[in-house]
């Protein structure tokens, strides 16, 4: 929900904070723009036959399909044996149109794809180890006698975390429990 937040709170932290000036002399920054140059020099040198456009659907569709607002065990491990096949596809097969010199929305839209290949994985296994129907999302598994979500506040009050390791490692689940005071936790019904 980063594009929707953070535009409201970043800005007022910002604005309300005096902050130190910062250059670009630090050697993490020196670092992490080397990484964002290599990142880039690899996306346009790929000139593969699919565009960054196919992908992202391709993407889409299949969380749409398998971890989307009903979803359930056979079909989240289903999603995650297809998603690093598609993530290595795209960075063998993807057609970046451009140059990084000069302002380029399809080179934008590689790296924010790639984000999403990564992201996509780590939302699949968090659904997988979700064992409970939980807001908007439906676990086919976990449901009542009469087909409502159920939810299982015993085993899943709590926020998780990941914690990304790196491209083809799996990321490490944080939870941290939540306790409610003065709100009582109850079955959502929708009858």
């Amino acid at each position: 929900d980063g594009y929707f937040v953070i535009p409201y709170t970043l800005g007022h932290y910002f604005a309300s904070e005096k902050l130190e000036p910062i250059t670009s002399e630090h050697q993490e920054f020196s670092n992490v723009e080397a990484e964002a140059k290599e990142r880039y020099s690899k996306l346009l040198s790929i000139k593969g036959r699919k565009t960054v456009d196919e992908f992202h659907r391709e993407l889409g569709l299949l969380l749409w399909d398998k971890c989307g607002m009903a979803r359930s065990e056979e079909s989240l491990k289903a999603a995650l044996k297809v998603i690093p096949t598609l993530r290595a596809e795209f960075w063998e097969n993807v057609n970046v149109i451009g140059d990084s010199n000069n302002v380029n929305q399809e080179l934008e839209k590689a790296g924010r794809v790639a984000d999403f290949m990564e992201f996509a994985e780590t939302m699949c296994l968090d659904a997988l180890e979700r064992k409970e129907s939980c807001g908007g999302h439906f676990r086919v598994e976990s449901r009542t006698d009469d087909d409502e979500a159920k939810r299982d506040d015993e085993n899943f009050c709590h926020v998780s975390a990941w914690e990304f390791k790196g491209v083809d490692k799996t990321p490490v689940l944080h939870k941290e429990p939540l306790n409610f005071e003065n709100v009582k936790l109850s079955q959502r019904s929708y009858k």
